[in-house]
């Protein structure tokens, strides 16, 4: 065996040189006894190991102590990571902003424009291509454009919601323009930069702009860009709930209603708060036996990247539901073998505290079908808390038999149940009892409950509400109810409500507005009973047509636009100013019954989700009322069927919700809108 050399070498230099062999025996001892008596010191002689280095370099996060109602869900195990990167317990919509342009104004624009602002714009229109001959058959310059009084620059708003669906392109085809899919549909809003002198935005059109989340900055330190807005502007018509009777509007605010569209896919990453390899596949299990991969759908539902990050990829059926499915995600059950057992034991603790209500209704919707034979005990329970999170669980999963339990409330239920009933009855399967009761409740003695039933029928496209799409610019439909109404939509569809069938105007009529170019008059000698004269912007002569009388006929002739195929005639108003029209007419008395708008809900996300900063100086912020405005994409949205079930239940008070992305519910009594 060959020796070792540095053990040879000590050896011969130990037999030279005793003395020293001698010192190192006495360093040894006394080395031994200090640690002996170490240990006789310290409470225990065990030697511990070194703590193992983790397998992760990802920073654990503390989210404290797990409630009992979360164990063995998948919101236990991880937190939600959005697209700021950033962990925390509750995922959050991204707010986006950017700086655009508004064309087609009537002189109320403004060439004021700070010099770093201009200079971004000008890059930007470039880079659309304005000033070349293909885009513009006059060549007109970037800097041209920003000079016109009818161009200004705008600062747009909007909420991109969590795990949003970016455009796809579909493959060109030889001598075909490729087709696009587009990506999750949001709402603008548009305020005028408080630096420029722009003292209106109305009629204007928002000229394609980038929008990108975090604040509102230019150059070089901008975030990447994620989504884009387009459209024609919507000024607030409506009174000034803060004000005196004078109708008050601040035409430096405007609206655009799915203006907004989603570019890339907004990524949505879970991370285990413990990092482990068979954790990981655990939860991706879990995840995907919830959500198996659809046809369509490139990757499945949820895939292991490391020991504590999965990727998820929200599935086709659940494109415009983002939202819920990160609930369901959250709440979905590791386990599924003992679901039986798991409503049982959320159930007592449901009974025994109501401040679970929240969780207990999403691990019910998470499970499934499965526990609807364990929850219909709860339908008629004497608590109203319990009995709610069951009938709401029930109307997620459509079960038929919570369906005669909600007509049975829509009808004598308190107020709050009677909401709550119009509310999840628009969900329920396809049944000639349930919109005989949404009818019904059109004559409800409450403002709110008629809304919702009409919400509801529309939603379930009931044949006896009559509808009518306006060129392609807004729907209108006319409500049959005992109770008269206008009624406005603020988000996603431009839709005007007619309630009553017989909704007149009251006449003699004198009516003028918008610097008298728009009149209203009784006709005289003629079959028609109101006569209309109207000047548009930049017109130089004015047009005067007839129309009836009735509410929902008036509204039709002001907004068609006569073509070769219907040569009646009408004055092609935008959805802007054919609410402008009928809110005239309504607030100076020749409209009998409610004007009501939909509730402000963008503002307030905003408010939540996204700090304003950059907008504190302008005052025109903090008004109550807010803007609503026409789209280009009214066919999308309506093929597109919104979410129908909210993710929170109020629990202060047991009354029933808001709708769907609202603010909390009213008081009993109250009227949100």
């Amino acid at each position: 065996m060959t020796p070792n050399f540095r053990s040879c070498t000590a050896s011969r230099r130990h037999m030279r040189y005793p003395h020293r062999m001698r010192k190192h025996r006495a360093i040894l001892l006394s080395v031994a006894a200090t640690t002996i008596v170490g240990g006789m010191l310290s409470c225990s002689s065990i030697e511990r190991a070194r703590p193992r280095p983790k397998a992760s370099s990802v920073t654990q996060i503390d989210v404290g102590a797990t409630q009992n109602v979360m164990r063995g869900t998948v919101g236990a195990e991880s937190v939600l990571l959005g697209y700021s990167k950033v962990s925390t317990p509750g995922h959050q919509p991204i707010v986006v902003r950017g700086y655009g342009l508004v064309v087609d104004l009537n002189g109320t624009g403004s060439s004021d424009i700070p010099p770093a602002i201009r200079a971004h714009m000008i890059e930007y229109m470039e880079r659309r291509g304005v000033g070349q001959m293909s885009f513009n058959a006059g060549g007109i310059t970037p800097q041209q454009l920003l000079d016109s009084p009818n161009t200004a620059v705008v600062i747009v708003e909007g909420i991109v919601p969590p795990a949003s669906v970016g455009r796809l392109s579909a493959p060109s085809v030889s001598g075909r323009k490729p087709k696009a899919i587009p990506g999750t549909i949001f709402d603008l809003r548009v305020q005028a930069d408080p630096q420029t002198g722009t003292t209106s935005l109305e009629g204007g059109r928002l000229f394609t702009t980038d929008l990108r989340p975090g604040p509102l900055m230019t150059g070089s330190r901008q975030a990447s860009i994620i989504a884009e807005g387009k459209g024609p502007l919507f000024i607030n018509p409506f009174f000034d709930p803060r004000g005196s009777s004078a109708i008050s509007i601040n035409k430096l605010s405007a609206r655009i209603l799915n203006g907004g569209e989603v570019l890339e896919d907004i990524p949505l990453k879970l991370m285990l708060t413990n990092p482990s390899h068979t954790r990981v596949r655990l939860v991706q299990d879990a995840i995907n036996r919830r959500f198996p991969q659809e046809a369509g759908q490139r990757n499945p539902t949820a895939s292991g990247k490391s020991d504590s990050v999965i990727e998820l990829t929200v599935p086709p059926s659940m494109r415009d539901q983002s939202e819920i499915f990160i609930e369901l995600v959250k709440h979905s059950t590791l386990r599924q073998a003992n679901a039986e057992s798991v409503v049982l034991s959320t159930r007592r603790m449901l009974l025994a505290d109501t401040n679970n209500a929240p969780q207990v209704y999403w691990r019910w919707c998470a499970i499934g079908e499965r526990c609807l034979p364990l929850i219909r005990e709860l339908y008629d329970y004497p608590e109203e808390l319990p009995r709610l999170v069951a009938l709401r669980s029930g109307a997620f999963l459509r079960d038929p038999i919570a369906a005669e339990h909600l007509r049975e409330l829509g009808v004598q239920g308190d107020l709050g149940m009677r909401l709550e009933a119009a509310e999840l009855l628009k969900n329920m399967p396809a049944d000639p009892r349930t919109d005989r009761t949404l009818r019904t409740m059109l004559n409800d003695d409450d403002v709110e409950v008629r809304l919702r039933a009409y919400e509801g029928l529309a939603e379930r496209q009931d044949p006896l509400l009559e509808r009518k799409v306006v060129d392609k610019k807004f729907v209108l439909d006319r409500v049959s109810s005992e109770h008269p109404m206008i009624y406005i939509s603020q988000s996603s569809m431009p839709r005007i409500a007619v309630f009553g069938k017989d909704l007149e105007i009251d006449r003699p009529v004198t009516m003028g507005a918008w610097d008298n170019r728009l009149l209203v008059r009784d006709s005289e000698g003629t079959d028609h009973e109101l006569e209309i004269y109207y000047r548009a912007n930049k017109a130089q002569n004015a047009r005067i047509i007839e129309a009836d009388a009735n509410a929902f006929d008036f509204l039709q002739t002001i907004s068609r636009r006569p073509t070769i195929e219907d040569p009646r005639p009408g004055l092609d108003l935008s959805y802007s100013e054919t609410v402008g029209a009928i809110h005239a007419l309504w607030a100076q008395g020749h409209l009998n019954g409610d004007f009501k708008a939909e509730q402000d809900r963008l503002l307030a996300a905003i408010r939540r989700y996204g700090t304003l900063e950059a907008f504190e100086e302008r005052p025109e912020f903090d008004s109550g009322g807010d803007e609503a405005s026409g789209t280009s994409n009214l066919e999308e949205s309506l093929n597109r069927r919104p979410a129908t079930i909210r993710p929170l239940i109020d629990k202060r008070d047991g009354s029933a919700p808001a709708p769907s992305g609202s603010t909390p519910p009213p008081s009993s009594g109250s009227n949100s809108r």
